[in-house]
C-alpha cells in the first residue's frame, strides 16, 4: 500500500466518523418515469467512497444543447469525483438547468431548483492541492464562499476571466472536458439575461463511465 493512499484511507475514515452514520432521506429512490425536474433529493451525509482508485472515470453530459464528456480526476480529488459519481449515478443533476452562465468565465450547474442555492443535504471536504490550473475546459466544485461547503453545485470554465481564480483557488478542480468543447461554448455563447439563459439550458443525464 502507497504512502499516498495510506493518507488518503486515514483522512477519508476520519471525515466519515464526524460525519456519522449515512441516513438517506425519504424520496431519495429513482422514479421509473425518469421526470427528475421536480424531484428534491437530499442526504444526511456524504456519500461513502465507491469508486476504484484504479481505474478512470468519465462523465458523459447530455443536454438540450448537445453532449459532450469530461475526464474525472480520480487521483488528484478522489472525494469530489467519489461525489459527483454518486450524485450523477443517483440522477441527482438530470432536468436541472445551467442556470448561470457568463461567456468569458464559466457556466454553472448542478443545483435541483436551478437557483443556485440548493445543496444535496450535506458538504464535503475540499481538495485543492492538485497542481492544476483553472482554465478553459476545467470543471471545478462551486461552494458557499466559505472552506469545505461544496456539495452537488459545479461550474465549467470556458473562457480567459476563469484564469482570475488562479490567484486564490478556493475551489476544488475534479476533471475536464475532452470532448465536445464546441457545445460548452455554445452554452456559454447562449443569450442571457443577469447571466441566466433566456431559455433554459437543461442537463438531461450524465451517465458515468468506469473505464
Amino acid at each position: 500500500m502507497t504512502m499516498r493512499f495510506k493518507y488518503f484511507v486515514m483522512i477519508f475514515a476520519a471525515i466519515a466518523i464526524v460525519a456519522g452514520c449515512a441516513n438517506e432521506q425519504p424520496g431519495n429512490a429513482k422514479l421509473e418515469d425518469g421526470d427528475w425536474s421536480n424531484k428534491l433529493m437530499s442526504w444526511s451525509k456524504m456519500p461513502e467512497m465507491a469508486i476504484d482508485l484504479n481505474h478512470d472515470y468519465t462523465a458523459a453530459f447530455h443536454t438540450s444543447k448537445g453532449d459532450f464528456v469530461i475526464k474525472l480526476f480520480a487521483d488528484e480529488a478522489p472525494l469530489t469525483v467519489n461525489n459527483f459519481v454518486f450524485l450523477a449515478n443517483e440522477g441527482y443533476y438530470n432536468g436541472t438547468t445551467f442556470h448561470r452562465v457568463v461567456e468569458s468565465y464559466m457556466i454553472v450547474g448542478g443545483d435541483r431548483e436551478s437557483k443556485g442555492v440548493r445543496s444535496p443535504g450535506y458538504v464535503i471536504p475540499d481538495e485543492l492541492n492538485t497542481g492544476m490550473k483553472y482554465e478553459e475546459g476545467i470543471i471545478a466544485m462551486g461552494n458557499s464562499g466559505t472552506p469545505n461547503s461544496g456539495g452537488g453545485q459545479f461550474f465549467i470554465c470556458t473562457g480567459p476571466d476563469a484564469a482570475n481564480l488562479n490567484k486564490e483557488p478556493t475551489y476544488s478542480i475534479f476533471g475536464r472536458v475532452i470532448s465536445g468543447m464546441d457545445v460548452v461554448k455554445a452554452i456559454a455563447g447562449a443569450p442571457v439575461k443577469d447571466n441566466v439563459p433566456v431559455e433554459p439550458i437543461v442537463i438531461e443525464s450524465i451517465v458515468i463511465h468506469e473505464l
